[in-house]
């Protein structure tokens, strides 16, 4: 399986890839009037218009700075949603069985599981049920 990793603050999250549509720098932002807070916008990619997820207040994580430097554009159906990251890290692929279950806060059923590698500990999320 291969996931992207990606920064949040001072944590580190992974999504599959097979999600992942597109990753991009940060692009122009329109704010739209009476969204929920986690709507940071919209953006125009190429001529479509996708909405901007704010992941640091969906998954309640401290960003380090006010703006974000990439966006991953997820396929959720056949809608395409844009998250606004810090810093995309990496492509990795992985062995589905180092992937640790994470029993403990199955009240946040949008966590996948636990990425344990030597150095660093990085939360698997399924951002279809984040969003949902």
């Amino acid at each position: 399986m291969q996931v992207i990793i990606f920064n949040l603050g001072e944590e580190q999250f992974a999504v599959k890839t097979e999600v992942v549509q597109n990753i991009t720098d940060m692009m122009e932002v329109t704010r739209v009037p009476k969204a929920p807070k986690y709507i940071k916008g919209l953006i125009n990619l190429r001529g479509n218009i996708i909405s901007l997820l704010d992941l640091n207040l969906l998954l309640d994580v401290k960003g380090k700075k006010e703006e974000h430097d990439s966006t991953i554009i997820i396929k959720i159906g056949d809608e395409a949603v844009g998250i606004a990251v810090d810093t995309v890290e990496e492509v990795l692929d992985i062995e589905e069985s180092i992937i640790e279950n994470f029993e403990e806060n199955r009240e946040k059923n949008y966590i996948r599981g636990v990425l344990n590698f030597n150095d660093r500990i990085v939360t698997l999320i399924d951002v279809g049920r984040l969003i949902n």
